[in-house]
């Protein structure tokens, strides 16, 4: 368990990203996501605009990404191409979501 946590912080302090850090924003922006995803489906019901609801659940969904983005040093492009992957599976699971919850 030790090994594996010294190899964790190690990532971490190889790619100038703090794991507390991006963990904490991951886990801290879900009910915020959630939280929009409901603001989402309300003004969809009641016919008002959906640009700040979707603005909203945008940010707290690529929060954490964004971080490992604009601190991130050295990045792998492995990495970058799986945050893409996860941004776009991401996209169309909301929006079934979305669909299954106006119905």
């Amino acid at each position: 368990m030790e090994a594996i946590k010294e190899w964790f912080f190690g990532l971490g302090a190889r790619y100038n990203v703090n794991p507390i850090v991006f963990g904490a924003i991951y886990v801290g922006a879900i009910p915020f996501f959630l939280l929009s995803l409901w603001w989402i489906v309300r003004n969809y019901k009641q016919k008002k605009s959906l640009i700040f609801p979707i603005l909203s659940a945008s940010i707290f969904f690529v929060s954490a990404y964004l971080y490992l983005i604009v601190v991130g040093k050295n990045i792998p492009i492995w990495v970058y191409c799986f945050i893409v992957a996860v941004l776009i599976y991401g996209i169309f699971a909301t929006i079934k979501k979305v669909k299954s919850r106006i119905r």
